[in-house]
């Protein structure tokens, strides 16, 4: 009985069944490379939210850098806001 592509009279033989799988793994492969490079940050869940900078939240993080409030009142009041407005909701930073 013959095996794959004349075995015996010198074809390939089953190891032709390797290089699909081979240029599966290129394009794959390749895919992923752009994808970790060229791709990144142009769209996607992984791409950093923009931050409105009048939103109440972004406003009570420069009332803290500036040092009008101290650490307490900012956890205070972010926990607050965290409820009202959330860092994904309508009014929220994003």
């Amino acid at each position: 009985m013959q095996t794959l592509a004349h075995f015996a009279d010198g074809g390939p033989g089953p190891w032709i069944l390797l290089f699909p799988l081979i240029w599966a793994a290129v394009v794959v492969g390749g895919i992923t490379l752009l994808r970790r490079t060229v791709w990144r940050g142009r769209r996607g869940p992984w791409r950093a939210p923009e931050v409105d900078d009048h939103s109440p939240i972004a406003v009570l993080g420069h009332r803290f850098a500036s040092g009008e409030i101290d650490e307490d009142e900012y956890w205070r009041r972010l926990s607050v806001l965290d409820e009202q407005f959330g860092r994904r909701g309508k009014g929220g930073a994003a």
